[in-house]
């Protein structure tokens, strides 16, 4: 009997080891994400660019000094990082591992950042948004910008989070306007546009204004992700959402949909480790 016992254990502790080293894996081991997008609005001279995207962090080191994210994103070889949103977590607010990361980003291309929900629920973004200012990161607040090469272009959008408006007003009222704002002074509406927008639920709002490539987040890649099925909750989606990962299309717009890097209200991701997604830009 006491045989069978001590096996008994034996195999738990060997179970919660196996466990322990699973989560472990699936939490902090980084995956790259490549997708191409091929477009005839893409001057010659980007054929091949390279956009490198993250999103929701939520505060998470990947080693000493983001050592491990750095890493990996400085061998993919980015030619311009965009990041989508939620830097920081609000529900345990902690700036240092999110500015140690940006600090590092603006060393290996031009960096450029919209918002998410939870730096607006932190209350403290404007604090944050001074310190990645200074630091050299191209805050995006519902404006454009052009990125050259020689004398062609293709220009970049980037809009707040709703959850800016303190007042009810609907996301998609809200969305829209800042769009609309970020437009204001657009004339070429045949340059490739880029979009950088926090929430991928709106996607069909997104494509109405005819933008070549979407980047987005927020979803956490559904948070626990079923096999051949997909992610299973994501926020403003609820159960079985249908935009947590990959690539997705709307007319004649593209969304790439970042799974994250870090938690927040959910502490763990099951069969859903964080990523790093590498887009490369094709001329038809």
């Amino acid at each position: 009997m006491k045989k069978i016992l001590r096996k008994w254990w034996l195999y738990v502790l060997i179970g919660i080891v196996l466990l322990i080293v699973f989560f472990y894996y699936q939490n902090n081991s980084i995956v790259i994400s490549e997708h191409t997008k091929q477009s005839d609005n893409l001057p010659e001279v980007f054929d091949g660019y390279k956009i490198v995207q993250l999103s929701d962090l939520h505060n998470k080191s990947f080693g000493d000094d983001q050592s491990y994210l750095v890493k990996k994103i400085k061998n993919a070889e980015p030619d311009v990082i965009v990041f989508t949103g939620d830097l920081i977590d609000s529900r345990r607010y902690d700036e240092k591992p999110s500015l140690k990361l940006m600090e590092k980003l603006v060393e290996i291309a031009p960096v450029y950042y919209v918002t998410g929900n939870h730096e607006w629920r932190s209350g403290k973004f404007e604090v944050l948004e001074d310190k990645l200012v200074k630091m050299g990161v191209q805050v995006m607040r519902n404006t454009s910008q052009e990125i050259s090469l020689g004398s062609e272009k293709i220009r970049l959008i980037g809009v707040d989070d709703p959850s800016k408006n303190e007042e009810y007003v609907s996301d998609i009222v809200t969305t829209r306007d800042d769009i609309e704002r970020s437009l204001e002074k657009v004339d070429d509406e045949d340059t490739f546009q880029v979009l950088l927008a926090h929430r991928p639920e709106l996607l069909s709002h997104y494509s109405e204004y005819g933008f070549d490539l979407v980047f987005s987040g927020h979803a956490h890649g559904g948070q626990f992700r079923i096999p051949f099925i997909g992610g299973v909750i994501a926020p403003h989606q609820g159960l079985f959402p249908k935009y947590t990962s990959g690539k997705h299309e709307s007319s004649s717009t593209t969304m790439i949909v970042n799974r994250g890097l870090g938690n927040s209200l959910f502490p763990l991701r099951v069969f859903n480790r964080p990523e790093i997604v590498v887009v490369t830009l094709n001329a038809e």
